[in-house]
């Protein structure tokens, strides 16, 4: 039992396991990766996705911490995705997981690639 403000709860319960559930270690025959990375809305982040692999200043800012206010992450794009933008940085070993929702804009060191086609945006 727990007991949350003075008030006792049982113990969640859950379905036990059957006989007929997949192997979850390996995708299904017909996975493939365009399935799994689907083009997103955004065009923001279709171009992140497209220029992965270069090396960018991400300007952040958090409205609701003082000390954490303006933030700049530097570093190589490893991936982005519909709600998150990840950076390496080598020079210090980091890696930063940053919110889209936070996202001001992205600084690059060189030129964008930018396709609306979008057919060669995953290897």
């Amino acid at each position: 039992m727990i007991i949350i403000n003075g008030s006792f709860f049982n113990n969640p319960t859950f379905p036990q396991a059957t006989n007929n559930t997949q192997n979850l270690n390996s995708p299904p025959a017909n996975y493939s990766v365009e399935q799994s990375f689907p083009l997103e809305q955004s065009l923001i982040e279709n171009i992140l996705r497209i220029n992965k692999g270069k090396r960018v200043k991400a300007y952040v800012s958090y409205p609701d911490s003082n000390e954490w206010r303006d933030k700049i992450y530097t570093g190589i794009i490893e991936q982005s995705g519909r709600d998150h933008l990840i950076i390496s940085n080598p020079t210090n070993g980091n890696w930063y997981l940053i919110r889209m929702i936070y996202l001001n804009y992205v600084e690059f060191d060189e030129p964008i690639n930018y396709n609306t086609d979008y057919s060669d945006t995953f290897d």
